[in-house]
């Protein structure tokens, strides 16, 4: 953690709001992109994004530092993707949104330029539609967060060995979905008795 962050971590502990709110800019892009990734759908992001800050707010005074800001404010998120999941209505807004699946979707200008960008965008998000939302939360803690498989199963709630196999069978969906066949290693066949 630099220096300014430290600096900007303690003022907000101090009930400084333009200090948090600067420690929020630093993170809010990626934050929202996590919530995007994970809820595949932009108002839902929004809403997901706002409430893990909401409650980092709250919460800036039990920040100890032992993580980087980020580490927690990501955790954070984590548990918001989570208590939505279990939520009583998660099961009908799930149906909902699988219902509005084929209907077509406004990718914000900002995300990717390219024509060519912008329908891979939209193919990787309608092939994380296909995951239940604790696959797609999975997959993108591996993916797009980069978290090892004992972070996610940390994070989760889960055994390491739930999280592997979350990742490859998410993989294989977004695999199938995309129509990409993993790369087979180059090798050439050979008969027995052949030169």
């Amino acid at each position: 953690m630099s220096d300014p962050e430290v600096e900007l971590i303690q003022r907000a502990q101090a009930a400084d709001a333009e200090a948090f709110a600067e420690l929020a800019g630093r993170y809010e892009r990626r934050i929202y992109s996590l919530a995007l990734y994970y809820s595949h759908d932009a108002q839902d992001a929004e809403d997901l994004s706002q409430e893990a800050w909401l409650r980092a707010f709250r919460a800036i005074n039990t920040f100890k530092g032992e993580s980087s800001f980020y580490t927690w404010i990501r955790k954070i998120t984590i548990n918001c993707f989570l208590n939505r999941e279990r939520a009583p209505f998660a099961r009908l807004r799930s149906m909902l949104h699988q219902a509005n699946q084929d209907s077509p979707r406004v990718i914000p200008l900002n995300i990717e330029h390219s024509l060519h960008d912008r329908i891979l965008f939209q193919n990787v998000m309608a092939a994380l539609g296909q995951l239940t939302p604790r696959q797609r939360l999975i997959f993108v803690l591996k993916y797009q967060e980069g978290m090892t498989y004992e972070e996610i199963a940390k994070s989760v709630g889960c055994s390491t060995g739930t999280a592997k196999k979350a990742v490859a069978r998410s993989l294989a969906k977004v695999r199938e979905q995309l129509h990409v066949t993993p790369e087979m290693k180059d090798y050439v066949p050979c008969a027995a008795g052949e030169y």
